[in-house]
């Protein structure tokens, strides 16, 4: 079989949607076995802190996003999403509906994909939450640094015409 990360391009791309689609399908139809089958074993999917993640394992993210299904009435819709084969990622934006509740919550994920097989190995969620008097608001448990993320200020602050404005 062909590894993933040695397709064409075009079929990466569409193939990488249709994982995510597939996930989705398996997460509004509350099964186990379809989300489970969308990634590797040992994926994590991370959120913004107090909620509870990372959730680690395929099988662990399934039954949570099941329980949800079945307690506070959980629905999603996927409203973009974008793949770059190129670094074997994906992006989406989407709504999870919280019927019980009464509300949705609408956020991003990031997707990395195994470049053997096509799967999902790590989600990283991002959405809108309230700002707890944190001084960094990330997500728990993510190892920014390895990953080779900015860890300072990309450019000096106080900005120059900050300093002026404030001696004037």
């Amino acid at each position: 079989m062909t590894r993933f990360a040695d397709l064409p391009r075009e079929e990466q791309r569409r193939r990488m949607e249709e994982t995510v689609r597939t996930y989705f399908d398996g997460c509004n139809e509350a099964d186990v076995d379809k989300m489970s089958s969308q990634f590797t074993d040992n994926a994590v999917h991370y959120f913004p802190p107090g909620l509870d993640g990372p959730w680690i394992g395929a099988r662990a993210i399934a039954e949570n996003w099941r329980r949800l299904v079945m307690t506070i009435g959980s629905a999603w819709s996927i409203e973009r999403i974008i793949g770059e084969p190129e670094s074997l990622q994906a992006a989406i934006e989407w709504t999870h509906w919280k019927t019980a509740l009464g509300g949705y919550l609408r956020g991003d994920e990031w997707y990395k994909f195994d470049p053997e097989t096509g799967k999902i190995t790590e989600i990283r969620a991002f959405y809108a939450s309230s700002a707890d008097g944190r001084e960094a608001l990330t997500l728990e448990g993510y190892d920014y640094e390895a990953n080779l993320y900015q860890m300072d200020t990309p450019v000096p602050r106080p900005h120059p015409d900050a300093v002026a404005a404030r001696a004037n």
